[in-house]
Parts: C-alpha cells; sequence; structure tokens
C-alpha cells in the first residue's frame, strides 16, 4: 500500500535518498537563516523592537540546518549538492516571492512595507513547513534517530507561524489590511506553484535513486498534480488567513540549543 508513512520510511531508510533528503532540509534552512539575519540588521528604526525576533527566527532556521547535517554525520554521510529544481527558496525568489537577495545584500535600511511583505512571506511558507513538520511528527515523533530532531523542529516552525499571524495582525490593525492582504495571495499562489514543482523534482530525484517501477512515479506524480489543483481551487486561502495565535510572543526569547543529535 502506497501511504506517506511508507513513503517516507522508504526515503529515510535508504543511505543514498535519505543523503539527498536531508540535503534539501539542510540548505533551505540554512538560507532561511541567512535571509533572516540580513533582514534583521536592515530593519527599520521604526520597526527596531521587531529586530531581535527576527534574530529568533534566523538562529532556529540555522539550527535546523544544523541538526540535519547532525543527521547526516550520524549515518557517516556528506551533504550532496542540491539540484537546482528542488531548491525552494531559489525558486520562489526567482519568482518575486519575499524580499530580494539583492535588497538584502545592500546596506540600506528597509522600510515598512518591506518588513510587512517579509511577514506575509513568512507566514505563507511557515504554514508549509508546519504542516509538513505535523506530519513527520505523527509518524516519525517516537522514532529512535529522527524523533528528538522532529519534535524540536516542528515545535519552531509552530512558534514561527504564530510570531508571522501575530505580527501582521498588528500591521493590519494600524491600517495595512489591503496590503497585507494582496501580499498574502501573490505568495500563496507562487508559493503552491512552486512546492508543486519542487515536490515533483524531489520524487522524480528519489525514484532514480530507489528504483521505482514506472506506475509508482506517474501514481505519485499524479498525486502531486492533484494535490496542486487542490490548492489552486481553494486549499491556498488557508494559507491567507489570519487569525490570533494560541501562544503569544512565540519568538519572544532566545532560540533553544539543537538536540546532540551527532
Amino acid at each position: 500500500m502506497l501511504s506517506a508513512k511508507s513513503l517516507f520510511e522508504e526515503i529515510l531508510d535508504n543511505d543514498e535518498s535519505f543523503r539527498l533528503f536531508c540535503s534539501i532540509a539542510a540548505n533551505g534552512e540554512s538560507q532561511g537563516g541567512w535571509e533572516n539575519a540580513r533582514i534583521a540588521a536592515l530593519v527599520p528604526q521604526s520597526e527596531r523592537a521587531l529586530a531581535p525576533k527576527i534574530t529568533r527566527h534566523g538562529a532556529d532556521e540555522d539550527k535546523h540546518g544544523r541538526i540535519f547535517n547532525a543527521l547526516l554525520k550520524k549515518r557517516g554521510l556528506e551533504p550532496v549538492e542540491v539540484p537546482a529544481e528542488t531548491d525552494y527558496t531559489m525558486l520562489l525568489e526567482r519568482r518575486g516571492i519575499g524580499l530580494a537577495h539583492e535588497k538584502l545584500k545592500a546596506d540600506q535600511p528597509l522600510n515598512e512595507r518591506d518588513i510587512i511583505t517579509y511577514l506575509a512571506h513568512s507566514r505563507v511558507t511557515e504554514q508549509r513547513a508546519a504542516e509538513q513538520m505535523a506530519m513527520l511528527l505523527k509518524y516519525f515523533g517516537d522514532h529512535p534517530d529522527l524523533g528528538r530532531a522532529v519534535r524540536m523542529i516542528s515545535a519552531d516552525e509552530d512558534n514561527h507561524l504564530a510570531y508571522s499571524h501575530e505580527e501582521l495582525l498588528r500591521f493590519a490593525a494600524a491600517g495595512h489590511g489591503r496590503y497585507i492582504q494582496r501580499t498574502l495571495r501573490e505568495c500563496a499562489l507562487a508559493e503552491i506553484r512552486v512546492h508543486r514543482d519542487v515536490s515533483l523534482g524531489v520524487m522524480a530525484r528519489m525514484g532514480r535513486l530507489l528504483g521505482w517501477p514506472r506506475p509508482k512515479a506517474a501514481l505519485l506524480a499524479a498525486g502531486i498534480r492533484a494535490m496542486y489543483v487542490y490548492e489552486r481551487l481553494a486549499g491556498w486561502r488557508r494559507m491567507v488567513t489570519l487569525r490570533t495565535p494560541r501562544r503569544r510572543d512565540a519568538l519572544g526569547g532566545p532560540a533553544a540549543a539543537a538536540p546532540e543529535i551527532a
């Protein structure tokens, strides 16, 4: 029976597919860490109180990258170069989602709308991250090798999502509601396309590494495309709603240390 759990078990049990999975995850998290660090450094004076939370967000992402690399090290594996078609953060930037790296590499302070754009990007992408980690938590939360890492990363992603909700609601109350909703919608529609393309790219690579028969590979690709159709029609709306999170000030303290995995 083909299920999400059996699919991930197959990927995690094979050294080469596990190596690719962790390399892709570590690359994305490390990129997110760099982006957040640059945004924290360029926050406008009017939003300096937000800088420590953005720094904490970046520190969490860096920590996640180290965790995935530690999981590789524990199995005696080295990271591999991330294929371009599986580079989620790069593909989002190419679609104009979030703040351009050219802007982040400059030393010019950001403005208020830049911060809103960053928060909208975070709200959409952290929704995806929180959902994916919730799935891994369900299946592998008690796994002897992966469980502790999955639990920590899942909790962090939930915090990031709560933080983006809370800060966007603050900006909405200050009169930026229309810009926020427009930006969220643009981000969500672009993200679901990128997620589809990256998922197809990852599954194609995994299929070659694991020797999947054509019917299995075709079924998985069809499932990815079907999910995109659902998200394009209605599912994207879950990424643009804003609600007061249960946990307030989720990034108000220092980042938790990474567990000793290796």
